[in-house]
């Protein structure tokens, strides 16, 4: 593989490698590991905040959807102040009253410290990278603020694993601009012909690898979901990160299928 087709394959990081949403689920209802053993968000909230358990989901809720929400200009505000601000937001629009920041911030930190302890690379994601690499250039680009995802980076230890990282919120624009595949390409010393990108965002991953160029881009749909919309139609689609290698060893097929029908149509011109 690499030969006459792909030479790198570009990874996205959150819910593509990772499952940072089921994490940040957990991280609501599971107590972290680490000692002292603070309550889970919804227990501490009940327990030291005499919050009844449908306030305390509440205010889960109501900053899950914010951060889904999220714009965050690290140029404004660091992302630490901004969600603390969500959990201050969302206590005061559930129970009212005046605005604990103080409440707000030991929510956040709490949900912070134990989502990051449940982001782990599965193994079998690991042994499949490992493999892959013995062939392949590997990059993982990822969008977000530089200190988040970068403390993800280092949580689930995924570093050893490529040959480059790339943090949108380090850049001047993030996916879906060209401008930050071209930079992964020239960090690996590859064509954008040469690459791939693997991804659970159409907006993001599958339409950046579209803008740039790349030779195909895989779009990650775990649930095997028809899209709302038609576009960007990504050149393959898999229920599992697991199904890139046999994606990358069809499309070396069809190239060296390509490469013998040219070559045996100019032998017989």
């Amino acid at each position: 593989m690499g030969l006459h087709g792909v030479k790198a394959v570009f990874f996205d990081l959150d819910n593509t490698l990772i499952d940072t949403a089921a994490a940040g689920r957990r991280a609501i209802e599971e107590r972290p590991d680490a000692a002292p053993r603070p309550l889970q968000v919804i227990s501490a909230l009940q327990s030291k905040h005499h919050c009844g358990e449908g306030e305390a989901r509440a205010i889960c809720d109501k900053v899950q959807a914010k951060l889904l929400r999220e714009c965050h200009d690290p140029a404004k505000m660091c992302i630490t102040d901004l969600r603390i601000s969500h959990w201050e937001e969302a206590i005061q629009e559930t129970i009212g009253g005046e605005a604990n920041r103080d409440l707000a911030a030991e929510c956040y930190y709490l949900w912070k410290t134990t989502r990051l302890q449940h982001l782990t690379l599965a193994e079998d994601t690991r042994a499949m990278l490992a493999e892959l690499r013995k062939g392949l250039r590997l990059l993982l680009l990822t969008n977000g603020d530089r200190q988040t995802q970068r403390e993800k980076i280092e949580a689930c230890a995924c570093q050893p694993y490529f040959d480059a990282i790339v943090v949108g919120g380090e850049q001047k624009e993030e996916k879906p601009a060209p401008s930050i595949f071209h930079y992964c390409c020239d960090l690996l010393g590859v064509q954008p012909a040469e690459c791939v990108m693997v991804g659970d965002s159409l907006d993001t991953d599958i339409q950046g690898g579209l803008n740039a160029g790349l030779k195909a881009t895989v779009w990650l749909n775990k649930a095997m979901t028809a899209p709302v919309d038609t576009s960007p139609v990504p050149h393959y689609i898999i229920s599992s990160v697991l199904d890139l290698p046999a994606v990358l060893q069809k499309m070396e097929h069809n190239i060296n299928a390509k490469l013998e029908t040219d070559h045996m149509a100019s032998s017989n011109e």
